[in-house]
């Protein structure tokens, strides 16, 4: 299923409900992952996935290695998502260092698992490189890889792409900030990007939560109707968080530096208080109207967890499962209702 469909229902849902603005049914969460470099980290990923899914996500998404570095086994544990952990999967797709032949091949791969969701980006400039070069045979934007989605597989895929609040980090100046010139240009390319057949932003990670409000107004202001959700990146370590935080080009609100510094080298204080930043963001943006969240989990569950059981979106003590197996997300296989014949083995067998 489409994730734009998941979360039009579950705001038809809350809407039928009379719009109750404490209706948990009409907010709608979600996970992103990455691949991890060892067998061992692969291992321990889908251990901990599948307790986190468990919660019900609306989606979990998958990073593509820079410079497509991990294509093999994103596209792998996409699958696997998809068809064992049984969650809505997105993939994210970029253009770095891909031709199109090796494009589609990774959009048939997903699309023969039936998986219906991608997230489509330029992509890093491949490592050691400064600035992204388009390839020979290959794609120079997201705006390209939108279009090429569009005209090459129709409807079929819900597509996803990236919005930056405080415009794309390449036109971010030494002091901080990018210009308001280029700030309404790269808002001008987004709405490119939806109007050629984008029906989903998720934003970059941000720590001043008016900004992103006043971006979402921004977008609404020319024509960007379609739902935009903020990605929500937990601080659980300060050198971590630094280290994103620069890389990104995010401010850091200078509250959120004074909360950090003396605290900076006690782990269990910086997540602590991540933990309850992350609440109060995610509690002003549920106020203004936004009931999606995208929480960027960097393979980690607890603070991702603890922001949603702070704000009453899940409860550890009411997992639920009302089959002994998830119901199947794959596009193909959602009919499905009949208990598989491993489980009734395991059964028998205990």
């Amino acid at each position: 299923m489409k994730v734009i469909d998941k979360i039009r229902a579950a705001a038809a849902a809350g809407d039928s409900n009379g719009g109750d603005s404490s209706s948990n049914n009409k907010v709608v969460f979600s996970f992103e992952f990455f691949p991890p470099k060892t067998d061992d980290g692969v291992d321990n990923l889908f251990e901990r996935m599948d307790r986190m899914v468990s919660h019900n996500p609306s989606f979990c998404d998958i990073t593509w290695g820079a410079g497509g570095s991990t294509a093999d086994l994103t596209l792998d544990i996409a699958n696997k998502m998809q068809n064992i952990i049984c969650v809505e999967t997105m993939m994210h797709l970029t253009c770095t260092n891909m031709p199109v032949e090796k494009i589609d091949h990774a959009l048939e791969t997903i699309k023969s698992n039936g998986i219906q969701n991608v997230l489509a980006l330029r992509g890093d400039p491949p490592h050691g490189q400064d600035k992204f070069v388009q390839i020979q045979g290959g794609l120079a934007c997201a705006l390209d890889l939108v279009k090429h989605i569009r005209s090459k597989y129709g409807d079929y895929f819900g597509i996803t792409v990236a919005g930056y609040p405080e415009a794309h980090p390449d036109v971010i100046g030494s002091d901080g900030f990018a210009t308001l010139e280029d700030y309404h240009k790269d808002l001008a390319y987004l709405k490119q990007k939806v109007d050629a057949g984008a029906d989903l932003i998720v934003t970059q990670l941000f720590y001043d939560t008016d900004i992103f409000l006043k971006f979402v107004n921004d977008c609404r202001q020319i024509g960007i109707n379609c739902p935009i959700v903020p990605g929500i990146m937990p601080i659980n370590n300060y050198k971590g968080f630094i280290r994103m935080a620069g890389f990104c080009k995010t401010k850091i609100p200078a509250e959120v530096t004074a909360a950090l510094e003396p605290i900076k080298d006690n782990e269990e204080a910086v997540r602590a208080y991540g933990i309850h930043l992350g609440t109060e963001m995610c509690k002003k943006i549920l106020a203004h109207g936004i009931k999606t969240l995208h929480l960027y989990t960097l393979n980690m569950e607890k603070s991702a967890l603890a922001i949603l059981m702070n704000l009453g979106l899940i409860e550890e003590s009411k997992i639920t499962r009302p089959l002994p197996w998830r119901p199947p997300t794959n596009v193909f296989r959602v009919k499905e209702d009949v208990r598989p014949i491993f489980w009734l083995i395991v059964q028998r067998a205990t």
